[in-house]
């Protein structure tokens, strides 16, 4: 044989947690083997009394086009964590998907406000690929409120 494929490079040990050498619980979304038996604590681990408190208290989120509303303008001075740049995103996601193309257009404005190169940048935090984004549908969004 030779020496060059002999080198362990082809010989690679991969671990399976299903082979029941680790003497744990089995993988993640596993079935339970012949002689184990399924019970609901195994799958949900949560009793019925505290499943039955968290259905008391669950409440559907609509989203109906008014996730701009629960933004605060302007932005803070600091970096803006990717959630909040997320929930910009999605505000006039919303807004455009709704229709409501001038409300959209507004948004990404008072967001960004003029841009860097007339000196009003009121979001300098924003990474540049959020920033490019929102002009984007900025100018999507005139585009579609100039046809309606």
């Amino acid at each position: 044989m030779d020496p060059d494929l002999d080198s362990g490079l082809f010989s690679i040990q991969l671990s399976d947690s299903e082979d029941g050498a680790n003497g744990t619980e089995p993988a993640e979304g596993s079935r339970p083997q012949k002689d184990e038996i399924s019970t609901p604590a195994d799958r949900t681990a949560q009793s019925e009394e505290e499943f039955q408190a968290v259905r008391k208290e669950y409440r559907v989120k609509v989203e109906n086009g008014e996730i701009w509303k629960t933004i605060k303008l302007p932005l803070g001075p600091g970096r803006i964590p990717k959630p909040e740049a997320q929930a910009l995103l999605h505000a006039v996601e919303e807004l455009y998907f709704f229709r409501r193309y001038a409300d959209g257009a507004q948004f990404v404005r008072e967001v960004l406000g003029r841009g860097i190169s007339e000196g009003h940048d009121e979001a300098p935090a924003l990474d540049s690929d959020t920033r490019e984004l929102l002009r984007y549908y900025e100018r999507k969004c005139n585009e579609k409120a100039e046809l309606k």
